[in-house]
């Protein structure tokens, strides 16, 4: 997920007059003008099938969902479906996602009462929590036979380099789940391939419901994977990104066929970096006490309760929370939030991952903040994306008594050093409980959280701290200053409509 580096304040004219790159997805996707372009999109995209998987689920109300790269197809699918399906069936295109493209909008799809989404295009195939999804992948081209012979290639050159048996896990692109069977029957039709050799691979369901977990591809993985080499078929992305940092143990050889060159080549080495950055990150949280959590999903599964455990990890370590929706994330949006240290996103793996370098707080998956919050935050050589694997990982927790995990008791007064300024700091703490016996004043003001937790003003959201550093903006709002200035002249406004007020050209008065 990639950041949109824009200016705090702008006159919105750059965005009026901005040209959107409708750039097909894949090569050979035409601009249906004719007949014949009609049908080539119609197969692409699997026109008929879609039709008879909507009637056969009797579904009445269809939300078509396209990526902005799509658009240009979108009316066609949308004449051609309605030709081949009965008039009760209504459908609505949804262009334009609440948060990323490659998940299923179900807060949009809800808006018109969907009883299923027909996903278009890439898709990260995270499981939908409400709606049954029906997946319409993009088809690109791959040379099969040159893809085969150069996987296999570099795959047995490793393995004899480091003496390691033959085992590989096939893993594609969804662009190229039309063709993957295809490339594993090549490849275990290999002439110069050992005997014994073992090819797994799983095919990509084209429909998840709500209930069935979706793994791309490799679903259910061996027991010992770290002892299985990944040959990863797909361009550069997001999702190879994931499975790098995810499967540090295993080997992964990719091949991409959008370089002017395709070749394969292992990938592993760029693991270590990658989980290097990320730790950096963590540290980053570890010397935050305010937090704001970014729901970046309405629709991935478990997405609620990794919210709810997120809110429980951070107040038990006594620290401080926000929950935010502000939909696609731009500097300039997460910089109105400057009591917040830190930012913590629950989205899909493929939105998760964040170079927050353009942000002025860092943004850290739940992962990293489970991690950041431990007393000892060693990295436990594996790195998690999944929501319930963070919920349910024990080694992810601290017991509710101050105890670590080592058993050594906290001092809440003890100074932390932090390993990004090289500095000792006193953390904040928040919330901390009322006794049952306290010899506070009776007066004073006690609140209730949505827990029904009592917890002293003091050490509340409004309490000492946030006061604090509001006395210490520079910014607190526009004040009235009533009676302090003389009042100004009326005069006449703009006039006409957004798209060009009778005062936007003056140059142009008189011609």
């Amino acid at each position: 997920m990639q950041a949109q580096s824009v200016p705090f304040s702008s006159s919105g004219l750059d965005v009026i007059q901005s040209s959107l790159d409708l750039k097909p997805e894949i090569s050979g996707v035409p601009n249906p003008k004719s007949k014949e372009d009609l049908v080539i999109v119609e197969e692409l995209y699997e026109v008929e099938w879609t039709s008879s998987e909507i009637i056969k689920g009797g579904f009445k109300q269809v939300a078509l969902q396209f990526p902005d790269e799509l658009l240009h197809i979108s009316v066609p699918i949308y004449q051609s479906l309605k030709r081949r399906l009965p008039l009760k069936v209504g459908l609505y295109v949804l262009a334009d996602t609440s948060y990323g493209s490659c998940c299923a909008d179900e807060v949009a799809a809800q808006h018109i009462d969907a009883d299923v989404i027909i996903h278009y295009g890439y898709s990260c195939l995270s499981r939908p929590s409400r709606l049954p999804v029906i997946y319409v992948f993009s088809k690109a081209r791959l040379d099969v036979q040159h893809a085969s012979e150069s996987l296999l290639k570099e795959a047995m050159r490793h393995c004899q380099r480091n003496d390691r048996s033959m085992e590989f896990i096939l893993i594609c692109d969804v662009a190229y789940a039309h063709i993957t069977e295809e490339l594993l029957t090549t490849m275990k039709n290999s002439p110069g391939l050992p005997s014994g050799t073992s090819i797994l691979f799983e095919p990509v369901p084209k429909i998840a419901q709500p209930t069935v977990s979706v793994a791309a591809g490799i679903s259910p993985l061996p027991e010992l994977v770290s002892d299985y080499i990944i040959l990863y078929v797909g361009p550069e992305s997001l999702a190879l990104t994931n499975f790098l940092m995810t499967h540090p143990a295993n080997t992964i050889i990719s091949y991409d066929p959008t370089s002017e060159n395709p070749d394969a080549r292992e990938e592993s080495y760029r693991t270590n970096r990658l989980l290097s950055r990320r730790y950096g990150k963590s540290l980053q949280a570890r010397d935050a006490d305010v937090f704001g959590i970014l729901v970046g999903t309405l629709g991935v599964v478990s997405y609620l309760p990794l919210i709810s455990h997120l809110r429980k990890l951070i107040r038990r370590h006594h620290k401080k929370s926000y929950t935010l929706s502000v939909g696609k994330l731009t500097p300039a949006k997460l910089a109105n939030f400057a009591e917040i240290e830190c930012f913590v996103i629950v989205a899909c793996p493929e939105n998760s991952v964040i170079d927050s370098k353009d942000f002025y707080q860092p943004i850290v998956t739940p992962f990293e903040l489970a991690l950041a919050l431990n007393a000892e935050p060693t990295w436990p050589g594996n790195y998690i994306l999944d929501f319930e694997h963070v919920i349910k990982d024990p080694s992810l927790t601290q017991t509710d008594d101050g105890m670590s995990r080592s058993g050594k008791e906290e001092d809440s007064d003890r100074p932390m050093f932090s390993l990004i300024t090289g500095k000792y700091r006193h953390a904040k703490r928040y919330g901390e409980e009322v006794a049952t016996s306290t010899s506070e004043d009776s007066s004073s003001l006690m609140l209730r959280n949505t827990d029904n937790a009592l917890a002293r003003a003091t050490d509340s959201a409004g309490g000492k701290y946030t006061l604090d550093f509001l006395h210490r903006r520079t910014f607190k709002g526009l004040e009235q200053r009533l009676g302090e200035d003389e009042p100004s002249v009326l005069e006449q406004g703009r006039s006409g409509i957004a798209r060009g007020y009778t005062d936007d050209h003056p140059h142009n008065k008189g011609t």
